[in-house]
């Protein structure tokens, strides 16, 4: 599951649960797998379409490594900063199923624009999972190929890269690269918080008009920070698409198989050519917002608690027993390689080399410039004034 395309083709499917309505506490959230990991073969949207999954098991067994690696990564970078390794971590912890569901959903052409907490998407693109640790380790920018993965750098400043990721799929609409099954689609990721800002609103009013490809996918964790759903909306977030022209769908964030599957319909809709649309991932965020928060300070120990009864791999651990496609034995491989992952991943990161100072000029303009070869001389006299002395 790792490198492939689940749900790509019909062989090999395992037989499907009997057909039933979604029972969830909220009739508007798209759900296929409940907290307690029973599969709901397909359930009708709000929207009125039809969602449902069609894996094979090793697929399903694909979708659980993923979850598991993901999370033990993740921890590790958040370990590696509190012994000061790194200088911030912005965990996922929690939102795993959001991630990984609709970054198994997008198809090879297709584009993403993350924000700092994409660790789960970046992972399911095939990049390495030590690239995000440099930037914050302070050695490099985060240096991958965005046109290689297709996955763009991160993005730092709140729901700037809602506009970037329009401009984009602006771009490959009038390039003609929409309207078939082999058509671009691009998704841009954000949290609650940023629905707030005036970027993503922006976004959502160039890419309703000029009808771009675009996913809007909002992975709703309940707070902004500190601040909790109640002070940015007094509506469902998915509903402000309605204001901009085009659909918006909630679905269970903490489901795998409800995030793919409403994903990847929204993706195809974009990349036939029929607009944008939104995605809230009802989610929650375990964790700290980054590691320089407390969340203690501002949420309730009942209400994490509550929330912990959904989470994503145990549902889908639940899921994988309840139907016997995985056993004892898969469950502590996949334990086990995620451990080697992370040791492995804390190794790397002690090993970097900090970079010369003077680095910081080299990729400034693609062939330099007179200004910066005059500002990189400045800076080396600077340094070499040190040389000697106890600084």
């Amino acid at each position: 599951m790792a490198k492939g395309d689940p749900g790509a083709g019909p062989r090999g499917r395992r037989a499907a649960p009997r057909s039933r309505k979604a029972v969830t506490g909220d009739p508007e959230l798209v759900q296929l797998l409940t907290p307690e990991g029973a599969r709901i073969d397909s359930v009708t949207g709000p929207d009125g379409v039809e969602y449902r999954v069609d894996f094979t098991d090793e697929e399903y067994r694909g979708l659980y490594r993923d979850l598991v690696l993901v999370r033990k990564l993740d921890a590790e970078a958040t370990a590696l900063q509190r012994q000061g390794e790194l200088g911030i971590w912005a965990s996922l912890l929690g939102q795993e199923a959001a991630q990984v569901g609709s970054g198994r959903a997008l198809r090879t052409q297709d584009m993403a624009f993350p924000t700092y907490r994409e660790h789960g998407v970046l992972y399911c693109r095939g990049i390495d999972p030590i690239m995000p640790l440099g930037l914050f380790r302070g050695v490099d920018q985060g240096g991958w190929d965005p046109n290689e993965f297709k996955f763009n750098m991160y993005t730092i400043v709140i729901g700037a890269q809602t506009l970037h990721a329009t401009g984009y799929a602006m771009g490959v609409a009038m390039d003609g690269k929409t309207g078939t099954d082999d058509g671009e689609a691009v998704i841009a990721y954000f949290g609650d918080g940023a629905t707030s800002q005036g970027d993503v609103n922006e976004s959502f009013v160039w890419a309703g008009v000029f009808n771009a490809p675009l996913v809007f996918f909002c992975q709703n964790n309940q707070y902004a920070i500190s601040e909790p759903l109640e002070r940015q909306t007094r509506i469902p977030l998915y509903r402000r698409s309605a204001g901009f022209g085009f659909p918006g769908i909630r679905v269970d964030g903490n489901d795998v198989l409800a995030t793919y599957a409403v994903t990847r319909h929204a993706l195809d809709n974009a990349r036939h050519g029929q607009g944008p649309s939104l995605i809230e991932a009802y989610t929650y965020r375990m964790g700290a917002h980054t590691t320089s928060d407390d969340p203690t300070r501002y949420r309730i120990a009942s209400e994490v608690e509550a929330w912990q009864a959904k989470d994503p791999i145990a549902r889908m651990k639940a899921f994988l027993e309840r139907e016997k496609i995985a056993d004892a034995g898969f469950f502590t491989e996949i334990d086990e390689q995620a451990r080697r992952e992370a040791v492995d991943l804390r190794e790397r990161v002690l090993a970097m080399p900090n970079p010369e100072p003077t680095t910081l000029f080299d990729h400034v303009y693609p062939n330099g410039s007179p200004l910066l070869d005059e500002q990189r001389a400045q800076f080396s006299r600077y340094l070499e004034s040190f040389e000697g002395s106890a600084h």
